[in-house]
């Protein structure tokens, strides 16, 4: 079927036609229970993500007309905790300059951009399909919006767009931010294989500053979605540049790597040339962070990857949003490293838990009754004083299993999905995905979180992350470890989440 892109009451300057098939059956099994979802159709990267009046919005890429990627507009959600969610109505849709691609929003406390004092603004990019079919460079353009009313409605600025594209083809989804230092507003921008910075005192007109990355870090696909933000760590600031990567992850596709460094403003500068990884697992990507916070950094990413994302067997939506994450700084083995540990917020969905002591394992042991192990949306904490080899186990009756563990000769924490149900949608999404070990410490507590069809997994206090989507035809409910050369686990803890809302996302105001 031909759908015309005339979506509430927008146009584009020309027709694109996107083919509409006939969605699968429902899958409310792998629908999640503390991750974001869409009420239905496709849902990619976050956007917008700012904290204001009590309130965490989450905007973020969305297609209200199929179940796979088409004409871009922001969706929009609201929470009061980052865990339970109200879907609101579109935020904004394609216009005559083009989709609504990636951005953020800031608040305009100082009313810089004559909009209104607290003014909510969203800066995106506007990409024009008509300029892309015609082989221009030039189709990608930043463009503002802005709400006066806590982000229920959104007004799109007059003179839109405030960057133009001096001519790269890939030029977008700018993520904003105030500079203490030199009273600005600094744009970091992904500009096709390096970060290019901006500065401006309005959000209107932008100069430019500096540029970044051209030969650092991994360069295997385009680069995509950054951010720029300051932490402390042992009371010296440090600032952290997060660059998402698609294609080129660690273990395939689409991946979020980072740099440590200093910015004064109109330069960032790394400590180390190391490429790092946010979370080495297949299904994190187009990270970044809240704004409007405070001291607190919290990380969110899309979970899934451009490998497959399209084919993902659940309906009516597609995709989800992984934790929301602390981020921290650590020094490891004479390295900067970026930690990623589940928000706090989670300890609110504990339920009691069961834990289990001196677990000592040879061969094979079966915990599900040790553990009062009955579903699949809960928390694992594994605590051991010398860490070895080791499988995790999680299984059904089916005989499907998910395996995650450590490999002590590669020093590699591992996540095995290759027999935890469907797999034949895609050639790329069955396999056994890496990470490294970067701690030196003899022993480690691993944290997992497990909902319907997704695992995160932190180790050795979120120095590694990990993350990665599933489809069992069975809920995994049954628990195994397994040592051939024996590890002993000093406690092992089972604990049940329950979420403060369940089932499919309420969905408010009209699409």
């Amino acid at each position: 079927m031909k759908k015309l892109l005339a979506l509430l009451g927008c146009s584009l300057l020309t027709t694109v036609t996107f083919a509409q098939t006939t969605p699968p059956p429902a899958t409310p099994q792998y629908r999640p229970a503390y991750h974001f979802t869409p009420a239905a159709h496709w849902m990619n990267d976050p956007n917008g993500m700012v904290y204001y009046q009590g309130t965490y919005h989450l905007f973020f890429q969305y297609y209200p007309g199929g179940m796979t990627w088409g004409p871009m507009h922001w969706g929009h959600a609201t929470s009061p905790d980052m865990l339970s969610w109200k879907e609101q109505a579109v935020a904004l849709a394609p216009d005559s300059l083009g989709y609504i691609f990636s951005g953020s929003a800031v608040v305009d406390k100082d009313n810089t951009a004559g909009f209104g004092k607290d003014a909510l603004v969203a800066i995106f990019t506007h990409h024009d399909p008509k300029g892309e079919k015609a082989g221009t460079n030039t189709f990608q353009n930043q463009s503002l919006a802005y709400s006066l009313d806590a982000g229920k409605t959104w007004t799109k600025y007059d003179r839109n767009p405030v960057l133009k594209n001096p001519g790269i083809k890939d030029f977008r989804d700018p993520k904003v931010s105030w500079n203490e230092a030199t009273h600005k507003w600094v744009m970091t921008l992904a500009t096709l294989d390096r970060i290019t910075f901006y500065s401006s005192p309005n959000l209107k007109d932008w100069a430019k500053e500096s540029e970044f990355g051209q030969k650092l870090g991994a360069h295997g696909g385009v680069w995509e979605c950054p951010d720029l933000f300051p932490l402390t760590l042992n009371g010296k600031t440090h600032w952290v540049l997060l660059v998402n990567l698609n294609p080129g992850g660690p273990n395939g596709g689409s991946a979020t790597q980072y740099f440590v460094g200093q910015f004064d403003g109109h330069t960032f500068t790394p400590l180390s040339e190391q490429t790092k990884w946010a979370d080495y697992g297949p299904d994190e990507y187009a990270g970044v962070t809240w704004a409007n916070t405070g001291n607190r950094r919290l990380f969110l990413g899309w979970m899934s990857n451009w490998d497959y994302a399209n084919e993902v067997p659940t309906s009516p939506w597609r995709s989800a949003m992984t934790i929301p994450r602390e981020l921290g700084l650590r020094q490891e083995g004479g390295e900067m490293y970026l930690t990623s540990q589940p928000a706090a917020e989670l300890r609110t969905l504990a339920t009691k838990a069961t834990t289990i002591q001196n677990v000592a394992v040879k061969n094979s042991v079966d915990l599900t009754a040790c553990l009062k192990a009955t579903g699949d949306r809960h928390r694992l904490t594994l605590k051991t004083a010398q860490l070895g080899s080791f499988e995790l186990v999680l299984g059904n009756a089916a005989g499907e299993e998910l395996v995650l563990g450590y490999d002590q000769a590669a020093k590699q924490y591992f996540i095995d999905r290759s027999k935890a149900g469907q797999v034949g949608f895609s050639p790329k999404f069955a396999g056994r995905a890496t990470a490294p070990r970067l701690s030196a410490a003899a022993g480690t507590e691993l944290t997992l979180y497990l909902d319907a069809a997704s695992v995160e997994l932190f180790a050795d206090q979120g120095l590694t992350a990990m993350t990665e989507i599933f489809f069992a035809t069975k809920p995994l409910t049954t628990i195994k470890l397994r040592a051939a050369r024996g590890i002993t686990f000093q406690a092992i803890s089972n604990t049940p989440l329950a979420p403060k809302a369940t089932g499919k996302p309420t969905v408010v105001g009209q699409r």
